[in-house]
Formats: C-alpha cells, structure tokens, sequence
C-alpha cells in the first residue's frame, strides 16, 4: 500500500500546477500574449492525462479500501460478496493502471504532439532505390489515410524509372501526435527483391532513407527574415499549363546553418512561400531537437534512428514476403499487407519497447 500511496501522491502533487495552469489560461491578460498562450496551453496539455488517471487511480483505491473494509467487519452476507468481487474486479486492473501512470510521469519527447515533416531519399540501388522510395512513400500515404491524416507534398524529384529521387512532405492531424507515431520509421530502410530493371531474375538490395522530424510551430522558433535568401524560379513536372512559365516555385537558403528547402507543388508563389517556410522553420528547429535525440539514443537502443539517422532499421524480403524490424526483432510474413499501409503493429510494438525502456532508465 505504501506503493500505491508514493505513486498517488506522485500524481496529486501536480494538480496545484494543473490548477494554476487552468486559471493562467483564463487570464485575459496571457490570452493576449500568443506566444505564452500557446506555452502554457502545451503545459497544460501535457499534464492533463496524468491528473485524470491519477484521479481515476485514486478513486479504485478508494473503493477498494472500501470493499476491504466491509469484508471486515460488515456481517450481511449479501454486502461481503458484493464486496469480495469488487476486490476481484479492482486488484487485477490496478497493475495496468500503475504502469500506465509511471510512463506518464517519465517525461516523453517534448515534441511527440506535433505533427511530421517526412523526408525519402532512394539511396544506394540506382533506379530500383527510386522505385522502393516510391513505394515507402505510399505506405505512408496508406497509412495516412488509414488514420485520418492530412498529407501534403512541398517538393519531390521523380526518379528516371519511376518512384522519387526524393520526396518531402508534411502529414498533419488535429487529434493525433503525428510525431510521436512517426518518428520509428527515421533510418535506411533496405529492400531485397528482383528490380523491375533486372532481365537475369537476379535478387538485389536497395535501399531508401526515411528523415522523421516535427514540423516547428510558429512560436517554436524565430527565423530572422534578413537571415533567409529567397530565389524563384519555374516549377517542373505535373501541374498542367503554365507550371514552366511562371516563376511560381519558390527556394529559401537559411544563411547562418546553410539549410535549403524548396517548393513547388503549389500553382501559387505565396502558397509555395508559406509551405517553404513550414518546413525550413522545423528543419532549423529539428537541429536543436536532434540534440535531444542524441542523449537518450545510448540509453534506448530501441530507438537507434534517433540517434542515427543513417542506422539500418528494415528489411522488406520479397522473395520471402517478410518484413523484419531489427531493433526489436520483429517480423511479420505478410509483406504485401504491410506495403499497403497497414504498419500499425510494427509501430506498437516499437512504442511498446521504448515504454519498456524508459520505465528501465527512470528506474535507474
């Protein structure tokens, strides 16, 4: 029980700071600061699911106790047995629930409430790494479709036989933490299967880069307009008539960290703008978010593409219709079900071993 009590009081003691929270967010005079509205409303986001399983704790406590207590000293038989199988109901869900409370109280990536900005990158393979990169790319689009999400391209280069040189886009959701889903997926991911370029039936391996970050919010970070070089210059590829002839796409240079990022899927060049900065504004907050990576990376190996973008994370094995995730483990020998967008085991068990590994660290 002294357990139970140490965990609660864990919990409760954060609701003085959820309170003042509520009443700052009331204040008229912080709804019209933006940047600290914004701040704090996160704050309080953030402590909301650990108060209201705190609360929801507390109370199974208490009715247990309760139980407990007629089972004592209550002579009515009826009342002892509708006591004993509260007990029996309650005791086994209270693990589940102590676990679940001890993961929100580890603080988790800052970040995991963000949406994502994903960059494919056919790597080492030539045509069939285009081709693959393609066919990540609409993995992910399946599965954003599957969720619900928004997804929207800023910029691509379409390989020679197909799929994409390299491809960026933003997927976005108003319920989801579409980082927080996404980020497992950061690392090479290798193919091996006969290439559509391949006469002799030859098995080869490709593979794609996949780049993860969360897309930085307005009040994230502040570019200083004097520090960002803006060149225009004709869009090319599909977008009907006119998408060569007019200065519509749109390249932002970040002088001080060098960051390039460019757009052109829009028909408009103050669309393009808005989407150009979306993503140099998370790049240039993705710098500093890295850093972050970096020191939990030696103590989560399930999470080695945090720490290493360039860490082989996947095999997708045709011949043998397997996919197998190598920092858990995993496979799953139904391959084509897994192109077609449905990922979402391979992704829960990731969550699952990286929760293992935190509640590890905490404990140390």
């Amino acid at each position: 029980m002294a357990d139970n009590n140490t965990l609660l009081e864990k919990v409760l003691s954060l609701q003085d700071k959820y309170k003042q929270l509520e009443a700052q967010l009331a204040d008229p005079d912080v709804v019209g600061d933006m940047k600290k509205f914004v701040q704090l409303n996160k704050d309080y986001k953030q402590l909301e699911p650990i108060i209201k399983a705190g609360l929801g704790y507390k109370k199974m406590l208490d009715e247990l106790a309760e139980a407990k207590d007629i089972l004592m000293n209550e002579k009515d038989d009826d009342l002892r047995e509708m006591a004993r199988e509260q007990i029996q109901e309650i005791e086994p869900q209270l693990p589940d629930v102590e676990q679940n409370i001890k993961l929100l109280l580890i603080p988790a990536d800052p970040d995991d409430g963000k949406n994502a900005m994903v960059e494919i990158r056919g790597g080492t393979g030539g045509d069939e790494a285009a081709i693959f990169a393609g066919d990540l790319f609409r993995m992910y689009s399946k599965f954003a479709e599957r969720r619900g999400w928004k997804l929207e391209v800023s910029d691509q280069t379409v390989g020679t036989s197909g799929g994409f040189k390299m491809i960026v886009f933003k997927l976005s959701s108003s319920t989801d933490g579409v980082y927080g889903i996404m980020k497992y997926e950061s690392g090479v991911h290798r193919v091996q299967r006969v290439p559509q370029t391949e006469t002799q039936g030859r098995i080869q391996t490709s593979a794609a880069s996949v780049a993860v970050f969360p897309e930085a919010g307005e009040f994230d970070i502040e570019l200083n307009p004097a520090d960002i070089r803006k060149d225009l210059f004709c869009a090319s590829g599909p977008g009907g008539q006119g998408v060569n002839t007019t200065y519509s796409a749109v390249r932002l240079t970040h002088i001080p960290s060098g960051i390039v990022v460019q757009c052109q899927e829009e028909r408009s060049q103050i669309k393009n703008t808005e989407r150009a900065m979306e993503e140099l504004r998370s790049r240039v907050y993705n710098m500093e978010h890295q850093k972050y990576l970096d020191s939990i990376a030696a103590k989560r190996k399930t999470m080695v593409s945090t720490g290493d973008r360039s860490a082989k994370i996947r095999t997708y094995n045709y011949p043998q219709g397997r996919v197998t995730d190598h920092r858990i483990g995993w496979s799953m020998y139904n391959l084509p079900v897994f192109m077609d967008g449905d990922i979402e085991e391979c992704i829960d068990q990731l969550q699952i071993a990286e929760n293992a590994e935190r509640l590890k660290e905490a404990g140390e």
